[in-house]
């Protein structure tokens, strides 16, 4: 295979974080040296119920009190208590790819094959991952770059079905003046997340987004990860009608890059900010943020 990160030996047979190994100290501390503003935007949505979520894979948030402050009053007297300490404790049932959310190098396969080698019926347990969990994904400081490919088309939203082609995207880092380095985050603005918590159907039914010859693209410039305001970052239906998740299987399987789903973008791309510093959390689901 061809491209920057398409190795299984580039980081050693043990290796389990993939493209993380780019976010090397240095990186980190031209990230922070390039903020100028000090403005932070949320480029997360809140994860709450009526989240649109993909069924049958995903399954619906669900969030309810398991524990009042009248009950805990009632136990707590029960115990002896003078003082009437009421808690109030939820219960939330969710599949981790709920909201914003980061995808574990584990999440898909080609086949029986995971990332660097690793055999899906070795690795995939009832209880888990046993290599390859978010848990190893590193902490992102790093710079991020829009791809604002909305604007090219004038601002509105793509529409679903709609491929990003690889030429788009150099346009669109050349509209936003910078080339990408090894190391940073790619964020592509569609204009979809217009939709998300809005119009849930429409938002499910299809979107715009890269193939995999836009993703080979990105991740031989070197990126981190991929982020995009839709659903799966991937352009969905596919144009091939016989490829389903393609771009998931490339980015995460092959190449060890992660993907970034359901981001806010579009109060980045309405203030023309190109470049950032992203920060991401170990886990998912995730709140990025971008600070400028």
């Amino acid at each position: 295979m061809s491209g920057l990160l398409h190795s299984h030996a580039q980081w050693g047979p043990s290796d389990q974080i993939g493209a993380g190994n780019l976010l090397t100290p240095e990186r980190r501390l031209a990230a922070f040296g390039s903020v100028r503003q000090g403005r932070v935007y949320d480029l997360s949505h809140a994860i709450a119920m009526g989240a649109p979520y993909m069924a049958p894979n995903q399954t619906p948030f669900l969030m309810s009190i398991w524990a009042s402050w009248k009950d805990s009053i009632k136990r707590r007297r029960g115990m002896g208590a003078r003082n009437d300490a009421g808690t109030n404790l939820e219960r939330i049932e969710m599949t981790t790819h709920v909201g914003t959310h980061i995808d574990a190098l584990g999440h898909f396969s080609k086949g029986d094959m995971l990332y660097n080698g690793n055999c899906a019926a070795d690795v995939v347990t009832d209880w888990g991952l046993t290599r390859l969990g978010i848990e190893n994904a590193p902490p992102m400081i790093t710079r991020g770059v829009l791809f604002d490919v909305a604007g090219l088309d004038g601002g509105a939203h793509l529409a679903p079905g709609r491929a990003i082609t690889p030429d788009e995207l150099k346009r669109a880092a050349e509209a936003g003046g910078f080339a990408v380095q090894p190391g940073d985050i790619a964020l592509i603005c569609t204009g979809w997340g217009r939709h998300f918590g809005v119009d849930n159907a429409k938002y499910l039914h299809g979107e715009p987004g890269i193939d995999v010859a836009g993703a080979r693209w990105l991740v031989d410039q070197g990126v981190v990860a991929i982020g995009a305001d839709n659903m799966a970052v991937e352009v969905l239906p596919n144009p091939d009608g016989g490829l389903m998740m393609p771009v998931h299987q490339f980015v995460l399987a092959e190449c060890g890059v992660y993907l970034i789903e359901n981001l806010m973008l579009e109060e980045l791309a309405a203030d023309r900010v190109s470049t950032a510093k992203f920060k991401g959390a170990t886990g998912a689901p995730v709140r990025p943020v971008a600070i400028v």
